[in-house]
């Protein structure tokens, strides 16, 4: 939707396999054409979007590895990248250029009902790039996520997913982990607080299990920083260490202070 908005001389294709998918699609009007083969959906793209849990990624590249144009970019909006680069160089041909694209945008709903054509706008995209990606290729993509409203940054695969893990994935872990730490009885007393806090729990079981998996180690070292967190100030609740509790919190506190002061600076708060 916001390509059709954004590049009015540009046709938008989409496909999914799924008919009730595409049908509501083509209700929506989600793109200008909403195709029920992946090959015909693709044979004419010079940008090609997976918008898929990551472990589909590398079937899908080989599926249309045959039917890309020449000089194609293929891109994808998953939550990881290691992976991502390894599949595309294994089984994409070389006369397409593949440049990994993490948008940082969306919301715990899943489905093309929830689609929104302001989504990326004022959000970051990060672009994972390795020695061997075409830097027109980059160019192109750069010049595309500015202009449907995205802050875009760079990094290498390998960096995106350990920063991700720490601020993304675990934060989801955590989330859950909260959730399923409460009975139920219980959770209908939940306030303002804890319904922000655990939001992202709502996100689908079946992307986040793609993410955790495909990103296995960094995520792990992650909660491994995070236990020792919560053992820290677990021990100083215990012991009745009030300095070390309003030491462990005004830390808190004053971090986020600097990280949202920073988001506004930067206009990167969406």
């Amino acid at each position: 939707m916001t390509i059709k908005r954004t590049f009015t001389r540009t046709k938008a294709a989409g496909y999914s396999h799924r008919p009730s998918t595409r049908t509501k699609a083509r209700q929506l009007s989600v793109a200008n054409e909403v195709f029920d083969d992946i090959h015909h959906s693709v044979a004419a793209a010079n940008i090609v979007i997976l918008a898929t849990p990551v472990y589909t990624f590398e079937g899908l590249f080989t599926e249309i590895s045959d039917s890309l144009p020449d000089g194609c970019i293929v891109t994808d909006v998953g939550s990881t990248k290691n992976l991502a680069h390894k599949w595309a160089a294994a089984r994409l041909p070389s006369r397409v250029n593949y440049v990994g694209s993490h948008p940082i945008a969306g919301s715990e709903q899943r489905g093309v009902e929830y689609c929104r054509d302001d989504l990326f706008y004022g959000a970051a995209c990060i672009l994972t790039t390795t020695p061997k990606t075409n830097p027109q290729a980059v160019k192109t993509l750069e010049n595309f996520w500015k202009k449907i409203g995205c802050v875009v940054k760079k990094m290498a695969p390998a960096q995106h997913d350990k920063v991700f893990a720490n601020v993304s994935h675990v934060p989801h872990i955590v989330a859950a982990s909260l959730v399923n730490a409460n009975k139920d009885p219980d959770l209908q007393y939940a306030g303002k607080g804890f319904m922000d806090t655990s939001r992202i729990a709502s996100g689908p079981a079946s992307i986040w299990s793609d993410i955790l998996l495909t990103n296995s180690k960094n995520t792990v070292k992650g909660i491994e920083k995070v236990i020792k967190q919560l053992e820290n100030i677990k021990d100083a609740i215990a012991s009745k260490d009030t300095n070390k509790i309003r030491k462990l919190l005004e830390m808190a506190r004053a971090k986020r202070a600097a990280l949202i002061e920073y988001k506004l600076r930067s206009e990167d708060i969406s």
